[in-house]
Parts: C-alpha cells; structure tokens; sequence
C-alpha cells in the first residue's frame, strides 16, 4: 500500500500568506497541513489563502483541521480562506455547512518571484511518523505587533484585562492593579486624543501596550495632561512626550521582550522619543518591571489630579540612553 503525500507550498507578502496544496489530505498527511497553518498563525499571518486546485482528495479529518484554523484565526483577528476545491472537497463543505465560512472568492497565486519570502515543504509520511510536536517554543518573530483601531480595542478589552490581571496574579503587585480599574484606565484613554493600542499575538494574545500623546502643539493639553506636562517639562525639558497608560506582556520566559517591543513600536507610532507613565508608589513590583524594561523612575510627584503622590517613570529612546534626572 502507497503512502499519502502532500506537498505544501508556502508563499509569503507582508502579513499575507498564500498556501499551495498538492496531492490528498488524509490521516498520514493531515499532521503537516495542522502544522503548516499553524506556523502560519505563529508568524503573525493575517490573511492565508489555501489554494485546493492540485488536492485530489480531504477526508473529515482533514476539514476539520480547517475549521479549526479559520477558529483560532478569528481569535487574532486573522482570516483562513480556501480557493478552488474539487468537486469531493466541495460536496463535504457543503454537507458539513462549513462552505461559507471557508469558501471565497479564487485569488491569483503570489508568483515564486515576488518579493515576499518562499518556503516550501515537499513531504511523503506514514500514519506512523511523528507529527511536529505541540510544544516546540515560540520563536520570537513568530510574534507579531498589531495596532487596534478604537472598536477592535473595545471589543477585545475583555481579553486585554484578562491578559492584564494573569500579568499580575500571585504577585505583591496584584493590589495595585484591579481589573475593574484597568478597564475604566482603557476607557478614559480611548477617548483621548491620538490614542493607540498595541497587541502582541501568536495565537492567542500575549501582549498590550496603550496611551496617547501630550504635545507642545497643545495636544493632550486637557486637565491632567496640562499639569503633567509641566512636571514633565520640569523634570526632563521635554514638552512633548506620550502617556503609556499601561503595558502588560505575559508572565512567561518566552515572552520577556514583548514589552520592550511594544513600548518602542507605541513611541515610534505616535512620533515621540519619550514616554511616561504613573505608577503607585508602593507598587514595588511594577517598578521593578518597568525597570527592567528601560524605564528610569523620577520618584513620586504632587500636584497631578489623581489620589496620592504617584511615581512618574520616564523611557527614553534617542540612542537607546535613559534621561539624566534634573
């Protein structure tokens, strides 16, 4: 008896992935489709075509595979998409309901030259062949940054305050930051002028970062911005500089650059080379954190329009050097 084989070929554009399927998806062959489109998912793909025109042949196994994927896609925000099935692949979709979710429009191959990365995998398997196991680690350009407009924010905040109180949960830092007082943060920013989110995914959320800018031109000049821009002013002569309102990455080894990524993309978006955020001052595991990030802490300040004297922290990135304290 003849082993299965598919061939899988991978053609990336930017954050679009096209993958070209060629021979049956059955038992021996249905490991690699879930880890080609897996890998997909961790190298931070938004859209990835499939196309079917060369597949003979996909038992329910390998459907399910597929719907599986186009799920955990939808979870980030990506989308999964098959073009051009045989008559078999299509009569299962549509015995299944699955069609509508999965089917689109046909979509032009990304030809081998183009500019975007080629990776090609040409595989023939026995059932008994080990498939790519589960927990091999993240790699970290398998995370990808992506920045929310205000509704996708608010339609994840949920997932963001969950990610913000597993951040913290267990630790001493866990008084100092209610989720309820999270979300109501998260609130108040989206409402501010040139406000931005960030989040770090693979495939599932692992990272935030948000604030708005406070500028010399008088953007951000409202109530608490006006009074912090002063201190601000004060303390490092800048005049205009962003608010991080909070960055929040994964309590996990694998992912302790997250939030250096995050906070330098979120400056570099919004065009300023200093950041700033307030934290509690008995909040010894915060600063602990921001510290170990970059951030250099000015100490606690009086006069903002918030209860107690909280600890102004300061992130500077002209040449990568902290701001001297004045």
């Amino acid at each position: 008896m003849g082993f299965s084989r598919l061939d899988i070929h991978r053609w990336n554009r930017g954050e679009r992935t096209l993958v070209t399927l060629a021979g049956d998806i059955g038992p021996a062959t249905t490991p690699l489709l879930r880890a080609a489109v897996e890998q997909c998912l961790l190298d931070g793909v938004t859209v990835i075509d499939i196309d079917l025109a060369t597949v003979g042949s996909c038992d329910a196994r390998g459907l399910d595979v597929l719907l599986s994927a186009s799920r955990r896609a939808g979870r980030v925000h990506a989308r999964l998409r098959l073009h051009h099935p045989c008559a078999q692949i299509a009569r299962l979709l549509d015995a299944t309901g699955s069609a509508s979710l999965l089917l689109t429009a046909p979509v032009s191959p990304v030809p081998p030259t183009a500019s975007g990365d080629l990776r090609s995998t040409t595989a023939t398997r026995a059932p008994g062949d080990p498939p790519r196991r589960p927990d091999q680690p993240v790699l970290k350009d398998g995370i990808r940054l992506r920045r929310l407009t205000r509704w996708q924010a608010e339609d994840m905040r949920e997932d963001i305050a969950d990610l913000a109180a597993e951040s913290v949960a267990g630790t001493a830092g866990e008084a100092y930051h209610d989720r309820g007082d999270f979300l109501h943060r998260l609130a108040v920013s989206a409402h501010r002028p040139g406000f931005a989110l960030l989040v770090a995914e693979t495939t599932v959320l692992v990272g935030c970062a948000f604030g708005f800018p406070v500028g010399s031109d008088g953007s951000g000049r409202r109530e608490f911005g006006a009074t912090l821009q002063e201190i601000i002013q004060r303390l490092t002569s800048h005049t205009r500089f962003v608010v991080l309102s909070q960055v929040v990455a994964h309590p996990h080894a694998q992912h302790r650059d997250i939030a250096r990524r995050l906070q330098q993309r979120l400056l570099t978006d919004l065009h300023s080379s200093l950041g700033v955020t307030l934290l509690h001052p008995a909040d010894r595991v915060g600063q602990a954190a921001f510290a170990s990030w970059g951030w250099q802490n000015m100490g606690a300040v009086v006069g903002l329009p918030c209860p107690g004297a909280p600890c102004v922290l300061t992130l500077s990135v002209e040449g990568g050097l902290p701001l001297a304290r004045r």
